[in-house]
């Protein structure tokens, strides 16, 4: 926090011995890459924190590694410095960088080439995100409906429904493949005086997936 931008990333190419002829084209060039160019005499504490994830990339960068670790790198980062690091980490793909990210992001999780889904400690499946999402049992449902939580609790004990999740203001229902729970569906909802405002059938996404396979999992347990 003491240190400025230009001093932290001199810091970490000390400690990787960056040679000091390569030194100041390597930094000038991570500073714009990383858009940190106009706050390289800014302190580290004083950063914003998408601009201090910035930094610390640019930091684990400066020795040119071929792979790289990144621990939840955009938790608690604005939508905008999100996305921009997220175009930092294709460009760093792009120059055959491997990249390994931790996230509980699902829709950035989408973004990797391969995907490991793990819930508890223990790891659930592992594929391309097209695969993850062939996986899916059964048929998914948006639903969009006044009282979405009373809503999804009467929804996830009728019969053939697998799972129901909240995904911002639509109900998410993983039911079995059959023509028939679609109107049962619909019946409880208005029986329980919850009309429906839309009800369709959607692809799934990978957090859908993920939901649907700890659902699955902890009713195999009760």
């Amino acid at each position: 926090g003491d240190l400025t931008v230009i001093e932290n990333i001199n810091f970490y190419a000390d400690l990787f011995a960056v040679d000091k002829k390569q030194r100041l084209p390597r930094i000038d060039r991570l500073l714009s890459f990383s858009n940190l160019t106009p706050f390289r005499n800014r302190l580290a504490q004083n950063l914003s924190g998408g601009m201090k994830q910035k930094l610390g990339l640019a930091c684990a960068l400066v020795h040119t590694p071929q792979i790289l670790f990144l621990d939840e790198p955009t938790n608690g980062v604005d939508p905008v410095s999100r996305r921009d690091f997220w175009r930092i980490l294709y460009d760093l793909l792009q120059e055959g960088v491997t990249i390994f990210i931790s996230t509980a992001y699902l829709d950035e999780a989408e973004r990797c080439h391969r995907i490991g889904l793990m819930h508890q400690g223990k790891l659930l499946s592992v594929g391309t995100p097209d695969e993850i999402k062939g996986w899916m049992k059964g048929e998914l449902w948006e639903i969009r409906c006044p009282q979405k939580m009373k809503a999804r609790e009467l929804l996830q004990n009728l019969a053939g429904v697998r799972s129901a999740g909240i995904f911002g203001d639509r109900i998410h229902v993983v039911t079995d493949a059959d023509d028939s729970t679609k109107k049962a569906m619909e019946r409880l909802l208005r029986e329980g005086g919850f009309e429906p405002l839309s009800m369709r059938r959607i692809p799934p996404s990978v957090e859908d997936v993920f939901i649907a396979t700890v659902t699955e999992k902890n009713r195999s347990f009760e």
